[in-house]
């Protein structure tokens, strides 16, 4: 009788050893995921001149294991910062209930938020501001679903006017254009003016709503008798990256022979002298990252945000072209240098 009972025991046990196993081998990687099926992945691109982001990210994840048309495939939406847009693309996402979302910019990514909440959708993030956005708790703990690369902003700002003050020391009145609409510049300028005084330059603001009102602010520089200010910074915002937007600020500045910098825009045969950005395609790639730890098992709410390094352009060609003899230790700092 005993025997039987042991045999009985041994039998239920072997039972549970297999389920065990088979449950491992379909769950064994942390995805979710049974052998054959695919992840869906979208991606939410904003702005045309990011779009090496969405290329690290889909690299970096081929290089993770994740095989276009084996288990992962795309589904890619583009808009040029129309909010509507992003809007009706990340409803579109949750209506197709996909795996995970890639996005950037900014704007993208509150449209994300707005969209998947109440949804087991987990958001990854890419040069964004987080910033006063209200998108995450913490950097440690951003809570919700969503985490991702965060764009600093802030830093960068400060850079541009350190870096300008390089390239034209003897400015002492710096003019900042900027969206007044856009809500990723207010955290820039908070951290402007503590830097400027440090600097010892005054800095005038020229904020506009729209691309008309911008115009009509160069328009009144324009009629001055004398311009006001030695050189023009741009923060991290839609006028400075805008063809139409950036072709009323560099055709000011060439007129008038001031120095434009802090966002590097090439268009129509205009350019400005720097930029200092992040590196797209490595911002993909770190996104790519989380998403992976995200597939895997890991709770998006708990998982840190990481922070962009920064990126320094510079046009050489076009400091030359307007010549300013640009010191050794200027052309040290860059990353890519434009000839």
């Amino acid at each position: 009788m005993k025997s039987k009972k042991v045999l009985k025991c041994t039998k239920q046990f072997i039972a549970l050893f297999l389920t065990l196993i088979l449950f491992i081998s379909i769950t064994g990687c942390g995805s979710g995921k049974a052998k054959g099926e695919e992840y869906h992945v979208g991606i939410l691109s904003g702005l045309s001149y990011l779009a090496k982001a969405a290329d690290g990210f889909k690299d970096e994840m081929t290089k993770l294991g994740y095989i276009e048309g084996e288990n992962i495939s795309y589904t890619i939406l583009s808009t040029e910062s129309d909010f509507e847009e992003y809007k009706a693309f990340s409803k579109k996402f949750v209506e197709d209930g996909v795996d995970l979302v890639f996005c950037y910019p900014t704007e993208a990514a509150l449209a994300l938020k707005e969209a998947t909440e109440g949804t087991d959708i987990p958001v990854i993030f890419g040069v964004t501001n987080i910033e006063d956005t209200n998108l995450v708790n913490s950097v440690r703990e951003p809570g919700g679903n969503i985490t991702g690369v965060r764009y600093p902003g802030p830093d960068l700002a400060i850079k541009r006017l350190e870096f300008m003050l390089e390239i034209v020391p003897y400015a002492k009145r710096i003019l900042l254009p900027y969206s007044s609409e856009s809500p990723v510049c207010a955290p820039q300028l908070e951290a402007l003016p503590a830097a400027a005084e440090r600097l010892g330059v005054e800095l005038i603001y020229a904020g506009a709503k729209t691309p008309e009102e911008l115009e009509d602010i160069f328009n009144k520089y324009d009629s001055q008798d004398e311009i006001e200010f030695d050189a023009i910074v741009s923060i991290a915002e839609l006028f400075a990256v805008e063809p139409v937007t950036f072709l009323t600020m560099i055709k000011f500045a060439n007129k008038h022979n001031i120095p434009m910098g802090g966002a590097l825009m090439e268009y129509d045969g205009y350019s400005s002298l720097f930029g200092i950005n992040i590196n797209e395609y490595v911002t993909g790639q770190k996104a790519a990252s989380l998403a992976d730890k995200i597939l895997k098992g890991e709770n998006v709410s708990t998982v840190p945000v990481v922070t962009d390094e920064s990126f320094v352009q510079i046009n050489y060609k076009e400091l030359q072209k307007q010549g300013f003899d640009i010191p050794e230790s200027v052309l040290n700092q860059a990353d890519e240098i434009i000839k």
